[in-house]
């Protein structure tokens, strides 16, 4: 929206149209416009952006987590995960 239409608009302009165009849905506010039109100056898009922090898990330690979790069934798997990680990193 910020250059949507007949003219470009400030933020603040555009908070108050976004308010008065969609009503219904929850407000937006100054730091996400923002944040969009940052995103949108970098990437040349506003899709979300996948994270980039993936995991890549050995299959030793697939079969230790479940292993772990066969042995302590009342304790959270992301417990169990975190302690076999960490179990996994000190060697």
């Amino acid at each position: 929206m910020i250059g949507y239409g007949d003219r470009a608009r400030t933020q603040c302009e555009v908070v108050r149209l976004f308010r008065e165009t969609h009503p219904d849905l929850p407000p937006l506010n100054q730091g996400t416009i923002s944040n969009i039109e940052a995103q949108y100056r970098e990437m040349g898009h506003v899709r979300k952006v996948p994270s980039k922090r993936q995991t890549v898990v050995d299959d030793d330690t697939k079969l230790n987590l479940l292993l772990a979790l066969e042995e302590n069934p009342i304790t959270p798997a992301r417990q169990l995960a975190r302690d076999i990680a960490f179990s996994h990193l000190r060697g």
